[in-house]
């Protein structure tokens, strides 16, 4: 699943479109795409994995899930996998195997724009204060929990936990304060930085523990399991990560 920083690289792709009114829809997406037509594309906008076309009347919001994807210009795959195609006179853009929804714009003002991990508007006192609500929670189910650090995935989470030396079982009222603030802080760094390895197709490069056997510090064999109530992937070292 696409994760935060790589839909905003879809959501740069997209920018040119701003704008332009809709010539054409179609695709399989349970919603009527006539409607579309005739209307501008107002804005662009992202919230963690989600991104939402922001047009007159509507907004569409685009899920790409496990397998989603999308192309510019020119259809790349078959008609059945094929949610949405807008029609510009600039261009055009498809979407694929993805959840693609019609959503009121009213939608658009409950959403809490200041848990997206790479926004301006990002709350890390509000994150904190959530986390804190949630003592008995592991770390590896907080950080994957869209309401609190959306967009976020799973190769930010092991890579974050590696760094502030955390195993993912530990609960989160186990962690020192201090622990706790690395946590925020790291998710949101990490963040950009997988942003600017992305745009530079080096990102794989820069995984310490992420698919790896090997602890880069001590050198000894990591642990690889399915950790927390989401039995997402971990990838850790027991020496030099604590369990809290």
């Amino acid at each position: 699943m696409p994760e935060g920083p790589s839909i905003i690289l879809m959501k740069e792709s997209l920018q040119p479109f701003t704008g332009n009114q809709v010539t054409e829809a179609s695709g399989n997406a349970k919603f009527e795409k006539e409607t579309l037509i005739g209307q501008t594309l107002r804005e662009i906008r992202t919230f963690g994995k989600q991104t939402y076309l922001v047009l007159d009347n509507t907004a569409i919001r685009i899920h790409l899930l496990m397998f989603g994807s999308y192309s510019i210009d020119e259809q790349t795959k078959p008609d059945k996998s094929l949610r949405l195609s807008l029609f510009f006179k600039t261009g055009s853009i498809y979407f694929y195997t993805c959840s693609v929804k019609s959503v009121e714009l009213e939608f658009l003002s409950t959403i809490d724009w200041e848990a997206d991990i790479m926004s301006d508007i990002w709350n890390p006192e509000k994150a904190e204060k959530k986390l804190k609500s949630k003592p008995d929670r592991m770390v590896c189910d907080v950080l994957m929990d869209q309401d609190i650090f959306s967009g976020l995935g799973n190769i930010i989470k092991n890579e974050v936990l590696f760094r502030i030396g955390v195993q993912p079982e530990s609960k989160i009222g186990n962690l020192p304060a201090k622990k706790m603030k690395e946590l925020i802080a790291e998710a949101r760094n990490y963040s950009f930085e997988f942003l600017a390895w992305k745009r530079e197709f080096v990102l794989k490069k820069h995984w310490l523990v992420h698919t790896k056997t090997i602890c880069p510090e001590c050198g000894q064999k990591l642990v690889k399991k399915q950790t927390g109530l989401g039995k997402r992937r971990s990838f850790y070292c027991e020496k030099d990560q604590t369990l809290y």
